[in-house]
């Protein structure tokens, strides 16, 4: 079956670049992910008709659903593996049989704050205080790498969390001094943590030193014509290139990601089934984030026509909420976001200056955008009016009845009862309603509920992020904030300089001095404060 025009018009326009692309059947649902190295060569195989007779059924079936498709380009092969990986998790489309089950790929692992920090190979990521260093796509190669490490930095390989004296008698690493054997008193644990951390520094890319070592030796063993270890050092070089090569963290998924074919139907269902007067073209939605009630915080996306208005999101950092409270944070957002609103319909608070400056680039680059898309033949994405002072047509809550009814007594509060609202709750992705007991379940494949998903999912991250930020804010600056007479300057410029309050404490007084604004005696005070913080 031929491409459409819709596919020929893309077609033409995909590079010959490692990627990733997504192919969607006519509900705009992600049916396939696959990666490439040559992208146009790829995509481009699916659709020529020379290639038809040898298509299996399996096959037959994928390109005749295809009724769109988008790609993704990255830098290298590697990038395009992490991302197929991450898209097939999130979409688990029904075309894609391999990654289609919980296996990740290979990171390492390591607690700092463990009595004798050990590395160790894991696939999942954990909230647990443990520094983390991958994903690796190639297992081989960074399993190899780590028994490098092991022996370059003299860390030890065995199991337990807090090895003893017994285990030291029978510890093949300690017999054959790969290790410095902390567990009989032969470093102190400091000392032993210093080794760790000098791993962790080579882990996070300044591996330029031992990879020359390596070079060198290997060129000594091939000038002996001891060529088993030449080869065997040449293997090491190339894995240790391999797996400390670096790549971007997929965590946050690409902007471009598929949307649907028909936006306006899907509204326009929407609005059907939930008996709205029209189309509800702006959706805001809302999300909290909290890590056991600290740094709370909420956002709130906003969606125009079917497509995100990302110029209009707004983030909330809780106020008035205590410990954690989902409920009272929903509320929070909601009496925030819409006081705003009215007061702005009212004109006593008006955007600030950044406000509108920002507001004026954001449309300038959709004007531009738009500019392109016409000048391609392509149709032109619909561009949001400013939604200063305006209130949506629905709002969307992440939770089920008790979020749900929290934001409701907020709007009546401000008069705004009659502003639709609704929640969606995870799991069955059932829609509550206000004045109905029963949710509303239309399926995981219906087009109004993939749209749901996608503001709020949306909304998830951006709160998400937000709590992010916060987090590693507060951790980077809240130990200088302790040492005295450092001002918001100088602890920027520390900050640019070392880019963590660790560097910082494993810089000398030396490096110190070349930040400006620190002095001889602020720089020898410093480094003994950090030293003194970070070690308790």
């Amino acid at each position: 079956m031929p491409a459409n025009e819709q596919i020929r018009l893309k077609l033409s326009q995909v590079p010959h670049k490692p990627g990733v692309y997504l192919m969607k059947d006519r509900l705009g649902t992600v049916i396939y992910v696959g990666k490439a190295r040559d992208l146009r060569r790829r995509v481009s195989q699916y659709f020529h008709p020379s290639k038809r007779l040898a298509w299996d059924p399996k096959l037959r079936a994928l390109i005749e659903a295809i009724q769109d498709l988008d790609v993704h380009v990255v830098k290298s092969e590697p990038e395009a593996l992490l991302l197929e990986s991450r898209l097939i998790k999130q979409f688990q489309p029904r075309y894609n049989v391999s990654f289609r089950d919980d296996k990740n790929f290979l990171m390492l692992k390591v607690n700092l704050a463990d009595p004798v920090p050990r590395f160790t190979l894991t696939r999942l990521k954990l909230e647990d205080g443990s520094r983390y260093f991958g994903p690796f796509p190639n297992s081989g190669a960074i399993r190899r790498t780590l028994q490098l490490v092991r022996r370059q930095y003299n860390l030890r390989g065995c199991r337990p969390l807090t090895p003893t004296e017994a285990d030291y008698k029978h510890c093949l690493y300690g017999n054959l001094k790969f290790c410095t054997a902390p567990c009989i008193g032969n470093v102190t644990q400091e000392q032993y943590r210093g080794q760790v951390q000098a791993a962790c520094d080579f882990l996070s890319g300044q591996c330029g030193e031992m990879a020359d070592q390596l070079e060198a030796e290997m060129r000594k063993a091939a000038a002996a014509q001891d060529y088993e270890k030449a080869a065997q050092l040449r293997d090491a070089i190339l894995d240790l290139r391999r797996a400390t090569k670096k790549s971007r963290d997929f965590a946050r998924l690409p902007r471009k990601l598929p949307i649907a074919i028909q936006p306006e139907k899907d509204l326009q269902d929407l609005a059907a089934i939930l008996g709205l007067p029209a189309p509800p073209d702006r959706i805001e939605g809302f999300d909290i984030s909290n890590i056991s009630g600290t740094l709370a915080v909420a956002s709130m996306v906003s969606f125009w026509k079917g497509r995100p208005d990302r110029k209009s999101y707004r983030k909330f950092r809780m106020k008035d909420v205590q410990g954690q409270d989902d409920f009272a944070c929903i509320a929070e957002a909601v009496r925030r976001r819409y006081s705003r609103v009215l007061a702005e319909q009212k004109g006593t608070d008006g955007p600030r200056p950044e406000e509108a400056q920002a507001v004026r680039e954001e449309l300038q680059k959709l004007v531009d955008e738009t500019s392109q898309r016409i000048r391609k033949g392509l149709s032109a994405k619909p561009i949001a009016p400013d939604a200063q002072g305006k209130l949506p047509d629905l709002i969307l809550i992440d939770g089920g009845r008790g979020q749900l009814n929290a934001a409701l007594d907020e709007l009546r509060k401000l008069g705004l009862e009659k502003t639709p609202v609704i929640g969606l709750a995870k799991e069955f992705e059932e829609i509550y309603r206000p004045g109905h007991v029963a949710p509303l379940r239309l399926g995981l494949d219906s087009p109004v509920v993939k749209l749901l998903q996608r503001i709020r999912d949306e909304s998830h991250r951006v709160a998400n992020s937000f709590n992010a930020q916060l987090r590693v804010k507060k951790i980077s600056e809240s130990v200088l904030d302790e040492f005295p007479g450092i001002g918001d300057a100088r602890k920027m410029a520390l900050l640019r300089k070392f880019g963590s309050v660790q560097r910082m404490a494993a810089a000398s007084v030396e490096q110190l001095l070349e930040v400006p604004g620190i002095g001889e005696k602020s720089a020898t005070e410093l480094k003994a404060f950090l030293i003194a913080r970070i070690t308790h």
